[in-house]
Formats: structure tokens, sequence, C-alpha cells
């Protein structure tokens, strides 16, 4: 597949030639939908605890008599049939909600994810892209002249300038090859990979 190459100024240098098997993938909307539900599983932070019958404050003594009271038995106020009482099946924090997603599966989605970003047109290749100092003003002028606003850079290292330059942005987001999940490229608007990092997604995704 034959996408055109930028420099750092919006202008095309010529072209790049994308692999196939990672930009060139059909697209698979079940596969896609299993990885990302996946991945926000194990995002989740369980904080929910709801306290059993045993947890509950008070409750000890029998409310009244079993006998002659013309009122139901009962034995504790912690029942969980009471207001205030405990739950049956409490939530509790050491509750699981991790899915696992195989490494074939994982790849394949990012690649169907790539391939749809290239389809849309919404991923673009530049020769580098680099900031020559740790200044959101210099990053913002960059992307403006570029026609980018909500954008993920992946790159083939970590450029501390370009990290920096980027923290206080909150719709621009700069990773490496490796930290490109599918959660960070569906949410971004545009995708800019460098030059060198395409050869990277290729040896890890082909």
């Amino acid at each position: 597949m034959e996408v055109n190459l930028y420099n750092q100024n919006a202008e095309n240098i010529g072209t790049v030639d994308l692999p196939d098997g990672v930009f060139a993938v059909p697209s698979n909307n079940d596969l896609l939908h299993q990885v990302v539900s996946s991945l926000m599983a194990n995002k989740r932070q369980v904080i929910a605890h709801a306290k059993t019958r045993a947890e509950v404050r008070g409750g000890g003594k029998k409310p009244w008599r079993q006998k002659g009271t013309g009122r139901a038995r009962a034995g504790r106020a912690s029942s969980p049939l009471w207001r205030g009482g405990g739950r049956i099946f409490p939530n509790l924090p050491d509750e699981n909600f991790t899915q696992k997603i195989n490494r074939k599966m994982y790849r394949a989605g990012v690649s169907s994810i790539l391939s749809q970003l290239a389809r849309e047109d919404r991923l673009a290749v530049v020769e580098k892209f680099t900031v020559d100092a740790p200044k959101t003003k210099l990053l913002t002028a960059k992307l403006r002249n570029m026609g980018l606003d909500d954008v993920l850079i992946i790159t083939d290292s970590v450029d501390d300038n370009l990290r920096l330059s980027s923290r206080n942005l909150p719709n621009v987001n700069v990773v490496t090859v490796g930290s490109a999940d599918p959660l960070s490229l569906m949410r971004h608007a545009r995708v800019l990979v460098t030059k060198s990092a395409v050869a990277k997604i290729e040896e890890l995704l082909a």
C-alpha cells in the first residue's frame, strides 16, 4: 500500500510503501469489539464494596422474642431482608473483571484499526517529527501548520522535547510503537506515524 510521505512542514516529499499485512487488512468488527472490550475491562478499577450481613454494624441482638408478639420471627437486624441489613451477594473489591486476549488476536485487532485509519485517510506518514525545545507553543504551531488538532503521534523512540511539549495538550498524545494500543488509536481523529516507526510496526505486527 503506497501513501504520501510528508516532512515537518506538511510538504509532500514522495511516497512510502506500507506493508499490506498491517495497513491493508479487511475490517473485522467482531474481533475489534472483543479486543477493545477486554482492554477496557482490564483497565477497570474495582472500588465498589457493599457489606455482607457479617460486616453490617449492630444487629447482634435478637430484635424481639421468638413467639407471642404476632410478628414474623426475626433473628438479627442485619438480615438482608431488613432495611439497613447486609447484601446477599455484595460487590467486593476483590472481584475480577479481567479478560484474557490472545497475542495473535491483539495484533490482528491493531492491524485492523491501522488499516481502517489508512482507508479513511486519517493516517499520515511523516519523515520525522521533532521540536527544538520542550515548549508547548512550538508543538502547537507545528501541528497547526500541518492542519492537525486531535492527533496521536507514533515515534520509534522517546523524544523528551516532544513528550514534554505535548503534556499540556489534551488532544495530543505522543507514544512509541509499543505503546500504541487500540484504545489510543481509536480515540484520536488523526494518527501521525514517523517513517522509522513504520518499520517497527511491521516488525511487531506482520
